[in-house]
């Protein structure tokens, strides 16, 4: 597992970081793990909501929509 140590200004660690492959492997081998993940990704209600309004916009709409080509073409530069 080849881990990466995050740390402040100082030089105290302050995180970790892992390799999805290695975090992959370390979820299959710790059950409770996956539920753990589970709980600290949580989408605020708010945020749910404003995906929701715009799919059912989206599916209500399909022509109304921007080319995402087009829309990155119109901010390049002479």
């Amino acid at each position: 597992m080849n881990l990466q140590f995050i740390s402040d200004s100082t030089g105290k660690p302050t995180g970790v970081f892992i390799p999805i492959q290695d975090w992959e492997n370390l979820k299959e081998k710790y059950a409770g793990l996956e539920q753990e993940e589970s709980k600290m990704v949580t989408i605020p209600k708010w945020q749910k909501e404003v995906v929701r309004r715009r799919l059912k916009d989206y599916r209500e709409n399909p022509d109304k929509v921007l080319d995402w080509d087009e829309v990155k073409d119109s901010f390049k530069l002479g």
